[in-house]
């Protein structure tokens, strides 16, 4: 499988070169255009109770769209946000995921959202994170461009949870409101969550969340809109 973005940082295209036999789970919606070399085959993906989990808890999509090259092919994908995409190659190791970011995957790769460590995220802001684990490629996505930083032993960096796109395993996290109350409710800041290395982690440059908070006063009424 060879993977290459176009357009990024903000309109990120991932082209997806399939040789003959290979096979790539995406997300209901991500695909932009495919050759017509290629199978699709829409399931539940793992059996209706983890398909239910990860659409339930991690809002991700219930059906699963399989696209399988029997004599190779080509698949376009892109998020349905604006932003940027990352290709990872995962060789056995295991990854969290914010809900939203995950775009496709090899075949080989399991999404579990069963994991004891999301429970810590499911009251912040909506945030759940996938785990992500097995050996094959991974692509996700971000709103706004996409960053990385990497922690040493005992490092901690502080993220908004909003704008949190993936942490390795190895990394401690702690899930916490920004100072009082008052500084969450009137400051304009939620919850944080405070990651401490050694590992890997991405951030997002935008946040769905402040941009819903700015675009949802801005809208019409239905009162203004019938003239009252």
């Amino acid at each position: 499988m060879q993977v290459h973005v176009d357009y990024r940082p903000a309109f990120a295209l991932a082209k997806v070169g399939l040789d003959p036999g290979e096979a790539i789970v995406a997300e209901a919606g991500a695909m932009v255009a495919m050759s017509d070399a290629l199978e699709l085959e829409t399931k539940a993906r793992g059996g209706f109770l983890k398909s239910l989990a990860r659409s339930a808890l991690g809002q991700e999509s219930f059906f699963l769209n399989t696209f399988q090259a029997p004599a190779g092919g080509q698949l376009f994908l892109a998020p349905a946000l604006p932003g940027d995409m990352r290709v990872l190659e995962l060789s056995g190791q295991t990854l969290m995921v914010q809900s939203g970011s995950f775009i496709a995957s090899s075949s080989t790769i399991e999404v579990d959202t069963s994991w004891g460590g999301a429970k810590t995220f499911f009251a912040s802001e909506g945030l759940i994170m996938l785990k992500v684990h097995g050996s094959g490629t991974l692509i996700v996505s971000s709103y706004g461009a996409i960053d990385e930083i990497e922690l040493g032993p005992g490092e901690t960096f502080t993220v908004d949870t909003g704008h949190l796109v993936t942490f390795t395993e190895d990394i401690g996290f702690r899930v916490r409101k920004v100072g009082g109350w008052k500084s969450t409710i009137f400051g304009g800041e939620g919850l944080v969550v405070d990651l401490t290395g050694p590992g890997t982690l991405t951030l997002q440059s935008r946040s769905e969340d402040a941009f819903l908070s700015w675009l949802i006063p801005q809208l019409p009424s239905q009162n203004a809109s019938r003239g009252g």
